[in-house]
């Protein structure tokens, strides 16, 4: 009788769960690279963290830049932690398994932290914008409650629509092959393993892309064309200077992130892009918030100055 029950309770297992390839066809590099995305997610959480740290702390960093750059900070941190640790123990314990509900609450994270990355960046734009072309009204339009209320709607505004596609996804019936050709719980790859037709959930997605993505994006495009013209219609080099190297940091980060992100989810969806899918989305949600930290402090006189004092302490 036993043995008879055991084979329906896997079969109600299986279907309860996907399998996350990740970097399965790889089997002789599994624990070098557990050991290798072990250092870069310390790395992420001790650079961010310090980046928060300080500008929180020093009070010459104590602008609405660097309040920006605190929340960007923290939202690196969360990012990351919504898929890294996941890939890490799949990559220690070779068990790929990952239930329903957990896979439905990893992308729904996934998607709201990259959702308010863009936003939060468009919102950098605008802070850089008004310092560089309108300086002097720039305390009285930047004042702290407008900082409060861009950052809280970075972070809420796409919930309520992340959260109602997450689970429209997940109601879709799946069927044949529960594996996952990526590292997280990815939307696409997650699509490709449904039945029937999903053309009005592709098209959601699409719609959200270009929402949370492509239209930030053209607004900070637009915000630097006029920073860009105002900066080399200053009189001196020196200014100029000065002034580019304020942007030129968020510039970079914006290039990276964008960049990736939209090659990503605006390529077509077929089964011969899911192997540059899976690299462009390794680049944007772990590479990038590795390098962001480095980004903004080898290029911020400010930010090495505070961290001076730190390590000083």
């Amino acid at each position: 009788m036993h043995h008879q029950e055991k084979p329906l309770e896997d079969n109600l297992t299986e279907l309860m769960e996907f399998v996350l390839l990740g970097f399965a066809d790889m089997p002789h590099l599994q624990w070098f690279l557990f050991g290798l995305f072990l250092i870069i997610y310390i790395i992420i959480l001790m650079s961010n963290g310090t980046i928060f740290l300080i500008t929180k702390m020093d009070p010459a960093l104590q602008s609405p830049m660097y309040f920006f750059l605190a929340n960007f900070s923290f939202l690196e941190i969360c990012y990351v932690s919504a898929t890294l640790p996941k890939m890490l123990m799949n990559l220690g314990t070779q068990r790929r398994g990952i239930s329903l509900v957990a896979c439905a609450t990893q992308m729904c994270f996934a998607l709201m932290f990259g959702g308010t990355e863009c936003l939060l960046l468009a919102a950098m734009a605008y802070d850089r914008y008004v310092a560089i072309c309108n300086p002097l009204r720039y305390p009285l339009v930047m004042n702290h409650r407008v900082c409060i209320q861009l950052v809280t709607g970075s972070w809420t505004i796409g919930i309520p629509v992340l959260i109602e596609l997450t689970y429209q996804i997940f109601s879709l019936p799946f069927c044949g092959s529960k594996q996952i050709n990526q590292f997280f719980c990815d939307i696409l790859p997650i699509l490709r393993l449904a039945c029937g037709d999903t053309f009005v959930n592709e098209m959601l997605v699409y719609i959200l892309v270009v929402s949370f993505a492509m239209v930030p994006f053209l607004l900070i495009l637009g915000s630097y064309s006029k920073i860009i013209s105002v900066i080399l219609k200053l009189p001196s080099a020196t200014s100029r200077a000065k002034a580019f190297s304020t942007c030129s940091s968020h510039l970079m980060v914006v290039v990276l992130f964008f960049g990736s992100a939209i090659a990503t989810y605006l390529r077509p969806n077929t089964r011969h892009s899911e192997g540059i899918h899976k690299v462009l989305s390794l680049f944007y949600t772990i590479l990038i918030p590795m390098f962001n930290p480095m980004i903004y402090s080898l290029r911020n006189k400010d930010v090495i100055m505070a961290l001076r004092k730190l390590l000083c302490k």
